[in-house]
């Protein structure tokens, strides 16, 4: 099995939701200390063409929280990523029922992105695509919303993570 010290965001074609999430969640990391700061943050779609720029939307929205997107290059789920992966972090229901469907699960720890928040707050973060400026900034916010309930998921959960005991 791969090294399993991975976080792995998902949207449908990794050119919007996923890599905002990605690079929001990686920037939280980086602050924490070890071993959260060695975590490997990263992105897929279950529906996405490889080697897409993130949209434009995108690297504008993260631009203006002092993140960089403008080198990202989509890539779809696949079995590997699924293997590495401490946890995978979805967009939407429908995204985690596609890898449900499409892969074996070698991780229990697939949740939507809000999802840990708790509190009756919206767990789904809709898809900006071909919207305007602002509905990114939306969804992203949405995003840093959520980013502390995962870090202390990851802060709390992370031996048994890196080390889960075989079914």
């Amino acid at each position: 099995m791969a090294d399993r010290n991975h976080v792995t965001v998902v949207c449908t074609a990794n050119i919007c939701r996923s890599p905002m999430g990605e690079k929001l969640l990686a920037h939280a990391l980086q602050a924490e200390a070890a071993p959260l700061n060695a975590i490997v943050v990263d992105s897929a779609g279950v529906s996405a063409f490889s080697g897409e720029p993130a949209s434009v939307n995108s690297v504008r929205a993260l631009k203006k929280v002092g993140l960089d997107a403008s080198s990202h290059q989509s890539q779809g789920m696949t079995q590997s990523i699924i293997d590495r992966s401490l946890a995978i972090f979805c967009m939407t229901e429908s995204h985690r029922s596609l890898i449900d469907m499409q892969f074996q699960r070698t991780t229990p720890h697939i949740y939507l992105f809000r999802e840990l928040m708790g509190g009756g707050a919206a767990v789904e973060i809709p898809d900006p695509f071909g919207s305007s400026l602002p509905a990114y900034e939306a969804a992203r916010d949405s995003m840093v919303e959520a980013v502390p309930s995962i870090v202390a998921f990851l802060k709390e959960h992370y031996d048994e993570l890196k080390n889960p005991t075989p079914a």
